[in-house]
């Protein structure tokens, strides 16, 4: 007869412990795939558009100035140069703020 308050409050020991290992197992993002892609496309877009600048400006100078595709050569070299820079600038930012979050995953952890 002893027993039976023990059983009780032992089932009711595992069943907070169950409660608390559910709150703090991670929850699952559905929405990290398509994250990920909207990434991936912003930097495609970034590097896309600075070529088609480049090749506006040059197109543009050398048809009001009656050159050769000089500057067509020379400013799409530079929209690539620029668009490289900018995806380049936006997966920096993009690692960083994978790193904030593993930092941040693993402190909750510790606590």
């Amino acid at each position: 007869m002893t027993d039976e308050p023990h059983k009780q409050r032992l089932a009711q020991l595992e069943a907070r412990l169950a409660e608390a290992r559910k709150a703090q197992e991670p929850k699952p993002r559905a929405d990290e795939h398509y994250s990920t892609a909207n990434q991936a496309w912003r930097m495609v877009i970034e590097l896309v558009s600075g070529l088609m600048i480049g090749f506006g400006i040059g197109y543009g100078l050398d048809h009001l100035l009656g050159t050769i595709p000089i500057f067509l050569v020379l400013f799409t070299i530079l929209g690539l140069a620029a668009g490289v820079k900018t995806m380049l600038r936006s997966a920096q930012e993009i690692q960083e703020k994978k790193l904030a979050e593993m930092a941040e995953q693993d402190a909750q952890d510790r606590d």
